[in-house]
């Protein structure tokens, strides 16, 4: 049994060199969030189940920490955008996995990427950039997220992004862009690469559809399953989830998405879980997000279900928009591109659309957000 360490850094280079220490010695880890309340850095915490904090004062011991198996070296908590966050153990192998299937996966001429780290290491989006270069042959270009537009001209090559970086930066001189996170943009610039996966996977396992080598997706009754090098082992405090995919074996992993694998392509519906069934009908959320999203005047956008004793549940859409009236063109949008059943049954205006940090709505806040 080893310690976990809670890595309490800034992201930057006092963070790499943190994470290789903790490698060199053969100590599991997690990052922390520096954004957090103390409050809400506790509770993590506690779920983590550290045994040290490491920060720039050293190292400090925490009561009722629980050490990992010696194969453990990361673990990290699930984004929380679907329910409570679940602390995910990877083992070395499976970061290393993750590391060299990315890395060959993503060379430009033969030669090594270039990362510019913007991401929180928090997430796995972020730390895999890192473990990229410590666990494989990447090398990394640091600076701030003011440094995105110009990262290139100092030689990076490659970068991770959520959604509102993706809209917010200049990336077209990266050669590639891996895109995260929430559901992407309909039209993408050609050195942009949609990627799907999660913290149980060890980051994206999928680039526009295609899995990686070595990983395998299947939909086994709707649902996207996964075998793959980079999985999880296990939750700090529950097993793994086991299926049998279509070969039988019961050794995939049930993700939790919708989808279907359609001659070797994948396409991620949305959430299973979020699925709405409104008179007889089902709606998923994110398809009509997407319709609605290229509507003029909407900035944002989200959609829920709510329970209603005559639909079952009733659509509702809360949108985020520049002052103009929505009211007949979300309907008349929603109903020409998926069907009658999908006009919202009310439409809310909001000031902002909760979301994690790496751009995924919150949707267990949906319904009482006014």
């Amino acid at each position: 049994m080893n310690s976990l360490l809670a890595l309490d850094f800034e992201l930057g280079p006092t963070l790499e060199r943190a994470i290789r220490d903790a490698i060199d010695d053969q100590s599991a880890f997690s990052v922390l969030d520096r954004r957090l309340s103390p409050r809400r850095r506790d509770e993590q915490l506690a779920l983590l189940g550290a045994t040290h904090i490491v920060d720039e004062n050293g190292r400090t011991t925490r009561e009722n920490g629980q050490q990992v198996d010696g194969e453990i070296g990361l673990v990290m908590l699930t984004s929380g955008s679907s329910g409570d966050p679940r602390a995910a153990e990877l083992t070395w192998d499976a970061l290393r996995a993750s590391a060299e299937l990315t890395q060959s996966t993503l060379r430009v001429d033969g030669a090594p990427p270039v990362w510019f780290p913007c991401l929180p290491a928090c997430h796995i989006g972020g730390l895999a950039v890192l473990l990229r270069a410590i666990l494989s042959d990447a090398t990394l270009r640091w600076g701030g997220e003011d440094d995105i537009d110009t990262a290139p001209s100092h030689g990076a090559t490659h970068i991770a992004v959520v959604r509102p970086q993706l809209l917010r930066h200049d990336t077209s001189g990266y050669a590639k862009v891996l895109l995260g996170g929430a559901k992407p943009p309909a039209a993408l610039p050609e050195n942009v690469i949609a990627t799907w996966g999660m913290t149980e996977t060890g980051s994206g396992v999928v680039y526009d559809g295609t899995p990686l080598p070595g990983v395998e997706v299947a939909s086994v009754h709707g649902e996207l399953c996964v075998r793959t090098p980079t999985l999880f082992r296990s939750y700090r405090t529950s097993p793994r989830a086991r299926v049998a995919g279509p070969d039988g074996l019961d050794d995939w992993f049930p993700t939790g998405d919708g989808g279907d694998v359609i001659n070797g392509t994948v396409s991620v519906r949305g959430r299973i879980g979020f699925v709405i069934n409104t008179g007889g009908e089902k709606l998923w959320p994110e398809e009509l997000e997407a319709v609605l999203g290229r509507v003029p005047g909407v900035r944002d956008v989200a959609v829920t279900g709510i329970a209603d004793s005559k639909w079952g549940q009733r659509v509702v859409v809360l949108v985020v928009t520049d002052g103009t009236n929505l009211e007949g063109l979300i309907g008349d949008a929603a109903q020409e591109a998926i069907g009658p059943w999908a006009k919202p049954k009310e439409i809310r205006y909001v000031a902002a659309i909760p979301r994690t940090a790496n751009g995924k709505i919150r949707r267990g806040e949906l319904e009482h957000l006014h």
